[in-house]
């Protein structure tokens, strides 16, 4: 039944029933025929090369410019260390009980401000001590004055003797002696209580005090015994940059200064850390009169302004100490030289435009580009942009570019 079902739904959509046995045969080599023909018409355009194959792939791209030409001051640049130019540890001459302290932790202190106060009631009583002691010896010298001269005048009417004269003479001079006794104890008692007042010696910045109030302080006039450490102060306003000079940086040091003369050889320009140029200038002040044989370096020492009290004792900063007036140099970018391993190398592009590198010796880096020392030429064609695509000894299709120099750049 399913049979026939078939057969009437492929005759009611049109479709003759084949009763010949091979018509079903003769349809699918016809179908395979035309299969083979797509294949033979289409296959030269399969088989074909690309014409991006066929064509010659053309150079790299890169950018070129002559080396710049500028005029660069000599310099040598080191990484110093501030301090302060006067440092103190604040200790007592004398000892007592700590009465007061009259600063802030951290405080700019000014010569003479009152730090701290010891308890000045055994001193007081000590120069209460010497000053009546100086009142009686003052008394026993003016009584001894006039038995003086009373011995005197007798001795010359032939009433009195030489040996009481005499006698009266000693008691005169141990009466003075008193005197000048009592008056050296009142200038100790004085000085003792005058130092209880624990003054700034100089104008700076105090740190944190270390004693108390109420503290037994201990102190020494001689600085023979063990005395207490009250606070420190260290000035501020100038600094000093402390730094160290390789020999070879000194050598080129001596010689440039042998060449010139003028505030350009005592010249320091200083970079913070936080800072991105050299805005801050001093003095070279200092250079040491020996090297040191384990480093190989000699200490040097410039002394920076800082009326704004950026600088702080122990921070670091970059130092450079410009030793040579300008003359030309060639510069080209930074990225432009390349390491070798030999030293360094610059891509530049020769005749028929084919990559040529050039081994070249450096400097430092002045404008945001590189001092070159030698190597290359005014006339050179550097590769300034393009690098990776550029092999040595390949050719390249060259576009002419511009180097420019940035002042406001180290």
């Amino acid at each position: 039944m399913d049979k026939v079902l078939i057969q009437h739904g492929a005759e009611s959509l049109g479709v003759p029933r084949s009763r010949k046995p091979g018509a079903k045969a003769w349809m699918v080599s016809m179908g395979a025929l035309g299969i083979i023909a797509a294949v033979v018409i289409s296959a030269p355009y399969i088989l074909a090369p690309s014409a991006s194959h066929v064509a010659v792939a053309a150079p790299p791209s890169v950018i070129v410019s002559a080396p710049l030409q500028h005029d660069i001051d000599t310099r040598l640049a080191f990484l110093g260390q501030f301090s302060a130019v006067d440092q103190v540890d604040l200790r007592a001459q004398v000892g007592g009980t700590l009465a007061q302290i009259h600063f802030k932790d951290g405080d700019i202190i000014h010569t003479g401000d009152l730090l701290f106060m010891i308890d000045p009631t055994p001193y007081q009583i000590k120069l209460d001590e010497a000053t009546a002691q100086l009142e009686t010896a003052r008394a026993q010298l003016d009584l001894a004055n006039r038995e003086l001269t009373r011995a005197a005048k007798l001795m010359k009417t032939g009433a009195g003797t030489v040996e009481s004269y005499d006698q009266k003479v000693a008691e005169q001079e141990a009466a003075q002696a008193a005197v000048d006794t009592a008056l050296a104890a009142i200038r100790d008692a004085r000085f003792d209580l005058d130092h209880c007042r624990v003054t700034a010696p100089f104008t700076g910045h105090i740190g944190s005090h270390l004693v108390s109030v109420g503290d037994l302080i201990s102190g020494s006039r001689a600085g023979s015994g063990p005395t207490t450490l009250l606070a420190t102060i260290v000035s501020t306003d100038p600094m000093y940059l402390n730094f160290d000079m390789s020999e070879s940086d000194y050598m080129a040091f001596l010689r440039n200064r042998l060449k010139q003369v003028g505030p350009l050889v005592e010249k320091v320009q200083v970079e913070l850390a936080d800072e991105n140029g050299f805005t801050h200038e001093g003095t070279l002040d200092f250079i040491d009169n020996t090297l040191d044989p384990s480093s190989g370096t000699i200490h040097a020492r410039a002394t920076i302004p800082n009326p704004d009290l950026l600088l702080t004792p122990g921070g670091f900063a970059r130092v450079r100490l410009e030793v040579a007036p300008p003359a030309p140099a060639l510069l080209v970018p930074d990225t432009a030289v390349l390491p070798d391993q030999s030293g360094h190398i610059v891509l530049t592009v020769g005749p028929n435009n084919v990559v040529t590198p050039k081994a070249v010796e450096i400097g430092d880096l002045r404008g945001g580009l590189r001092i070159i020392t030698s190597g290359l030429s005014p006339s050179d064609r550097v590769i300034i942009n393009g690098i990776p695509a550029a092999v040595p000894g390949s050719k390249v299709s060259p576009e002419a570019g511009s180097i420019r120099f940035n002042p406001d750049q180290s």
